[in-house]
């Protein structure tokens, strides 16, 4: 057993400081009692004084594991950390602008020392940093959510969507609404509390006596399950309130009959109350990002008709994988097969990505062939797809371009473009979860807060490097004049002067900037959630407080351009012009993503354990399980491991 640090015996310590720093002169027999006391009295205060400096500034050493090992409690992560880490210290050069800018804040206390996690065994586990809240930022994003909600429950209470500019409300579909809005955001209310008690009552007392799927409108099957099913089997898990459940199956049996095709792929509108579907066009990210709600679903109601739907188009989408472990958006509706399309991890794409990792997750880590589809995908990606610029060395996500060839579905024939959609920043924060998630060298065992590099496998140490590069390079886009970060941005590829759009000493641009009058589409943001979203789970799994920073930024942006003086928030149609032009619409997201995921970033960690739940790509968190009810039938035999993927693995 190795030895610790003694307190047991604090005075004799103190003594043996004392009589370091400050031994007594040597004057012989001349040397008074009083003298003698005098400096044993002054040594001992100091001497107590350094004891209690080294203790609140975390920079004492002790021996600690197994054979007396050294344990530095300071300097700990430095030696063999991962990229996202930094120190927390607060301090007279820790003091932050925006700190400075708020008169009255208390100031969170001084981290300490990292505890070990576990324990009783005497093997040694996670040093995990401690992650409190701050209220004060947290309470202003509640503000925000406050502020938004109210003015579409005054002007538009039950419709699908908010236009706070013309104070109105409308509904999809065209025959009726279905409560978007509510639905998606109940969940966060319910992460709030008490703050948000009335406005959650009035909530759901509308989803009690109100909601109904009797509408002969088409919907979007895509839409309507990450956001409504979603919503209600999120609230469902969060609350205990069958009410929700209840209407999750009602709309969950409406959605049957649009698997009821060909090839198992299914339609992509449905109509809820013919209970049919239509459509042929499909993409990869409407296909694959139904599994979580439904197989929730299924667990919940113990019904198997849920789950086999969607476990099907998975084996379809494995039967027809390509040799890079990429998914082209297109998706053949008459056997599933990929068409040929653009790769990218932005819109019609980016969800796929996102649900193989999550749906290994959810079901306790226990499908291998979820496993095996989500490894070989991250490597694909970071192979074909992650690229930096030869200037500023900023990380960041290609598009792949099919080639003309005839052989379209190998890697060669595709051309990379250096165009990135905010939607695609979803990516950072997904590799580093997967990273602690998958890649565990003792899968038995959580990973430190920041991970250490010894407890990653070579994949996760990967990803988890991609992850932390890809964020910097999102966060890098909110260096506009608005502190906004545009729909989409094009990446300098070469050290030559960039177009005309090229600004300052940026590495990006937006295209078509200042071409015209009307700023181009990429220009615009959406109130999406997407950056704030990695930055949520970087600050989660490392701790680090310029996330936390750039959270504060951006939601300090937000408040500052997108926030309607008359009520609500809207789209700012061009992040790069502070006389700001708005396009009339409050996206429902913003109420159940944007705001939830900064809300989180500013709360206690204890609000949502990322061990328990997975969060569907509406950020409705949904619950990790044990699939007792619903045995999964997908299995390793019909997934067949690229060479790519099995390379990595064995690294």
């Amino acid at each position: 057993m190795g030895r610790t640090w003694d307190v047991a015996k604090p005075r004799q310590r103190i003594k043996r400081l004392t009589r370091f720093f400050f031994p007594l002169p040597d004057d012989g027999a001349a040397t008074s009692t009083m003298r003698k006391r005098t400096y044993q009295a002054l040594g001992l205060l100091c001497g107590l004084g350094l004891v209690v400096h080294l203790f609140r500034n975390q920079s004492f050493s002790g021996f600690s594991g197994a054979g007396g090992d050294w344990f530095d409690l300071d300097a700990r992560p430095m030696d063999g950390d991962l990229p996202g880490h930094e120190h927390h210290h607060h301090g007279p050069g820790g003091v932050h602008e925006h700190d400075m800018e708020e008169p009255g804040r208390k100031y969170p206390p001084p981290v300490r020392p990292p505890q070990r996690a576990g324990g009783g065994s005497g093997t040694e586990t996670a040093t995990l940093v401690p992650l409190t809240a701050d209220e004060k930022k947290r309470d202003a994003v509640v503000g925000a959510f406050q502020y938004a909600w109210s003015a579409y429950a005054k002007d538009a209470f039950g419709s699908d969507e908010y236009h706070p500019r013309s104070h109105r409300g409308s509904n999809l579909g065209g025959g009726g609404g279905i409560g978007y809005t509510i639905t998606d955001a109940l969940d966060t209310m319910l992460l709030i509390g008490a703050p948000l008690e009335e406005e959650y009552n009035r909530a759901r007392e509308w989803v009690a006596s109100s909601l109904s799927f009797d509408s002969f409108g088409s919907f979007s099957t895509f839409e309507t399950t990450i956001r409504v099913l979603g919503g209600l089997l999120s609230a469902y898990h969060l609350s205990k309130d069958e009410l929700y459940l209840k209407h999750a199956v009602d709309l969950g049996e409406r959605f049957l009959p649009v698997f009821k095709t060909q090839s198992g792929m299914p339609y992509s509108s449905v109509n809820l109350g013919g209970r049919g579907g239509g459509g042929s066009s499909l993409s990869v990210s409407e296909v694959a990002t139904l599994q979580l709600e439904f197989r929730y679903l299924a667990h919940a109601s113990g019904r198997e008709e849920f789950w086999r739907p969607v476990e099907k188009v998975m084996k379809l989408l494995a039967k027809g994988r390509l040799e890079s472990a990429l998914a082209p958006y297109g998706v053949n509706m008459h056997d599933g097969s990929y068409s040929k399309s653009t790769i990218r991890m932005g819109s019609n794409a980016d969800s796929y990505y996102e649900y193989l990792l999550k749906q290994y997750l959810q079901t306790s880590q226990s499908e291998p062939v979820l496993r095996s589809m989500y490894t070989d995908a991250m490597a694909g990606i970071r192979r074909y797809l992650v690229k930096t610029t030869p200037n500023k060395k900023l990380t960041y996500i290609a598009e792949l371009i099919p080639g003309r060839d005839a052989d379209w579905r190998s890697p060669d024939a595709w051309t990379p473009q250096p165009k990135q959609e905010h939607l695609a920043c979803f990516l950072a924060g997904s590799l580093m979860l997967g990273a602690t998630r998958v890649h565990r060298v003792d899968p038995t065992q959580p990973v430190s807060r920041p991970p250490l590099m010894s407890e990653l496998t070579a994949a996760g140490k990967a990803d988890w490097q991609a992850g932390v590069d890809i964020l910097d390079g999102c966060m890098d886009t909110l260096r506009t004049a608005t502190g906004l970060s545009p729909e989409g941005v094009t990446f300098r590829t070469n050290d030559k002067p960039g177009p005309d759009e090229m600004k300052d000493d940026r590495d990006w641009y937006i295209n078509g900037a200042h071409q015209s009058r009307n700023p181009p589409y990429d220009a615009r943001y959406m109130l999406r959630p997407e950056i704030s979203e990695s930055i949520f789970l970087a600050w989660r799994l490392t701790g680090a407080e310029r996330y936390r920073e750039t959270a504060w930024k951006l939601f300090s942006a937000i408040e500052r351009y997108c926030k309607l003086p008359e009520g609500g928030y809207a789209t700012v149609l061009d992040v790069d012009d502070t006389n700001v032009r708005y396009e009339d619409k409050q996206e429902t997201f913003f109420l159940s993503e944007t705001l939830k995921y900064l809300f989180l970033t500013f709360a206690d960690e204890s609000v949502l354990d990322l061990e328990k739940v997975v969060f569907n790509t509406e950020a409705h968190p949904l619950p990790v399980f044990v699939p007792d009810k619903v045995k999964p039938k997908f299995s390793e035999k019909e997934y067949k491991r690229t060479k790519l993927g099995l390379e990595e693995e064995e690294a």
